[in-house]
């Protein structure tokens, strides 16, 4: 089956993971002993309904506050699609964690109350989901049973975000009014809002179209292992596997291997048990080549004719995910692909405001959860395409070298 992820995104309170517990509760992905502890626990709070929002806010200190703080991954699945949530936290001092749930996922979810309208918060995570270059959002007016499924409340919302999104990069967008706590057209068309002719959020989420999402024109292989069975049987199996990043691979292409430069043949394409005659985003596959070339984790398989250019000058986009602020002429360890290596902080370009998409060129220096424009010099080169061609092969992460802690996340712009 097909799998969907998207991620959730929002204002405080504005009922992300109470639309997550309703999906998860409709969509009959919950135990009964899940849903008589959290009805138990609504109850012992005194509460006059089923807070669907402890079926995500796991952690003890986001029960307390009534707040999401880390990202909560949850799975489900229908006849026909399977699903990744992220849950995202909606504070501004948890952007770093956003940018992680989000990072993958082929479509972004924002919620806004109906009775708040758009606020800085909607309207900055709708711009990291551009920057995100997430193909697809969803704007949810939630809360429309307490404006009394008011129409000219959703259209004013409505026209305001889409005017707004007008400016970013979002090539897909969709607004559905919804009640999370009631459930109107969350997996159920609404009684309530016969004005709207739309379809539910989970109708949307089972169709929505992804697979073009995904670049099947450039390809990439990145090495993750080298396969060389101890046994006689396999003998002389020699196999090098990896998850598709791009492209669709065959037997008897033509491909090179980088950053050595060496040409070969694709022999076979194997799965675990069996070859196949393709290979394509995001199989992962072990490829068998005709000649006895040299190919280690961390290079890559692409074609002869349209493959990327190793460069070691990296210009990005880089959230910054640490307490102490990136400056120049820091070094930090760095991960593309399957390759690890290090890397210089040549310039901090510019600051981004997410609000106001303001570009602070004064900055100097990128602090916890700030997003700024950043040239790297890493000490091997990179076999990067350009984030906006390829989200796998255009992004990175930098690590603190002495606690390897997971310090900025990295969405290539150039590279010469």
């Amino acid at each position: 089956m097909d799998l969907l992820r998207f991620a959730t995104a929002g204002s405080v309170d504005d009922g992300k993971s109470t639309l997550i517990g309703r999906l998860l509760l409709d969509s009959k992905s919950i135990f009964e002993d899940q849903l008589e502890a959290v009805e138990a626990t609504s109850q012992s709070k005194g509460y006059d309904y089923t807070d669907l929002a402890l079926l995500t806010d796991g952690l003890r200190s986001e029960r307390e506050q009534g707040i999401t703080i880390d990202v909560a991954y949850r799975y489900f699945a229908t006849p026909t699609r399977k699903f990744i949530i992220a849950d995202t936290p909606g504070h501004v001092q948890y952007t770093r964690n956003m940018v992680t749930g989000a990072s993958t996922a082929d479509l972004g979810l924002v919620l806004v109350d109906a009775r708040q309208g758009l606020t800085e918060q909607s309207r900055r995570h709708a711009v990291i989901l551009s920057l995100l270059r997430v193909p697809h959002l969803v704007l949810a007016v939630n809360k429309m049973d307490l404006v009394d499924y008011d129409q000219a409340t959703y259209e004013r919302i409505r026209a305001e975000f889409t005017s707004f999104a007008a400016k970013l990069s979002i090539p897909d967008l969709e607004v559905i009014p919804i009640s999370a706590l009631k459930g109107d057209n969350v997996v159920n068309r609404s009684e309530n809002m016969a004005w709207y002719q739309g379809s539910s959020l989970m109708h949307h989420l089972e169709t929505v179209h992804v697979a073009s999402d995904r670049d099947l024109v450039d390809t990439r292989l990145p090495v993750q292992y080298v396969v060389r069975p101890k046994s006689d049987e396999f003998h002389d199996y020699r196999g090098y596997a990896g998850q598709v990043a791009g492209g669709v691979l065959k037997p008897g292409d033509e491909v090179v291997v980088l950053p050595s430069g060496m040409t070969s043949t694709i022999e076979a394409i194997d799965l675990f048990d069996r070859e196949v005659p393709e290979a394509f985003p995001p199989m992962s596959v072990t490829v068998r080549l005709t000649d006895d070339v040299d190919v280690s984790r961390g290079d890559m398989i692409a074609r002869v004719r349209n493959a990327p250019r190793p460069s070691q000058d990296i210009d990005a986009m880089v959230c910054w995910m640490a307490p102490t602020p990136l400056r120049e002429r820091a070094k930090l360890a760095i991960k593309h692909t399957t390759r690890t290596g290090r890397a210089l902080v040549k310039n901090v370009q510019y600051r981004m405001d997410v609000n106001t998409l303001h570009r602070d060129q004064e900055a100097g220096e990128l602090a916890l959860n700030e997003i700024g424009r950043v040239q790297l010099r890493t000490t091997v080169p990179l076999l990067a395409d350009t984030y906006a061609q390829n989200r796998t092969t255009g992004s990175f992460i930098l690590i603190d070298e002495a606690t390897g802690v997971t310090v900025g996340a990295g969405m290539i712009l150039d590279g010469s």
